[in-house]
């Protein structure tokens, strides 16, 4: 692989998030891996790994991968482990991905003999970006690079943050990846005001939510008589509203956003 050039600084704990429930486990070609991640995967593997391995993956004496099978590896958590910090005394360097690409690697590297290029609906972020902004109306909740509202979560960095397949899950069905944080709450003071708004942060004696007019607001728990976590997201899922082709462009695009620099 050639050495990359992409600097995110990914936190540990980020990548450890990221593999949860793969490290560890060996899974074959074809197993429990998004499409979404294995297209990620195969444009990372074009552009950082194809001049030293080829594009089918034996171009690395007594290295083939696109068999499957791995001389210093035996599960995914030990891939990554040789991604993310080369293999001394060899020409492997050490890669800084971000979490989809780390995961797309992985992701294509198990399933690189069988995934057709071709066939693949790989997304256009341009055209993504225009969906984001237009049609499909995300940007009249969502914030990016400091333009927008705050009625629903900032997406600066989305991109630096998840995965192709957690961001294309959140679109297509948003309340199988909402996070806790994120849920809408109502609140009423025991004078019979009602607070609605997005939930910040939480403890045993406090929340904080931007409220309806995106204001910050913090309250005493003890000084509500109704306290309610609305489990519907407020979000609309985009299955059968976008097109496929359109939602690959809208993760595409999300996954540019990885912060003003």
């Amino acid at each position: 692989m050639t050495r990359s050039t992409v600097r995110c600084g990914i936190a540990v704990t980020a990548l450890l998030a990221v593999g949860e429930g793969r490290l560890g486990a060996q899974f074959p070609a074809g197993g429990p891996y998004s499409q979404a991640d294995i297209q990620v995967g195969a444009r990372v593997f074009a552009s950082q790994c194809v001049v030293c391995h080829g594009a089918t993956g034996n171009l690395v004496a007594g290295v083939d991968l696109r068999s499957g099978r791995f001389n210093r590896a035996s599960n995914d958590g030990e891939l990554m482990q040789i991604v993310m910090e080369g293999v001394k005394g060899t020409a492997m360097p050490a890669f800084t991905f971000t979490p989809a690409e780390l995961t797309g690697v992985i992701a294509y590297l198990r399933n690189m003999r069988d995934f057709n290029a071709g066939a693949a609906a790989l997304g256009n972020p341009e055209r993504g970006r225009t969906i984001f902004e237009g049609s499909g109306r995300c940007a009249t909740c969502h914030r990016v690079n400091g333009k927008g509202p705050r009625l629903a979560p900032d997406l600066s960095r989305v991109g630096s943050l998840r995965t192709a397949d957690m961001i294309e899950r959140a679109v297509v069905a948003p309340s199988s990846a909402l996070n806790f944080e994120n849920r809408s709450v109502r609140a009423v003071m025991r004078d019979g005001k009602t607070i609605a708004g997005r939930r910040l942060n939480e403890d045993t004696y406090t929340v904080q939510i931007i409220d309806e007019q995106e204001y910050l607001v913090s309250l005493t728990k003890a000084d509500l008589r109704e306290y309610t976590v609305i489990e519907k997201p407020s979000m609309p899922a985009y299955k059968g509203t976008l097109s496929s082709q359109d939602i690959s462009d809208v993760v595409a695009y999300l996954l540019t956003l990885r912060g003003q620099r």
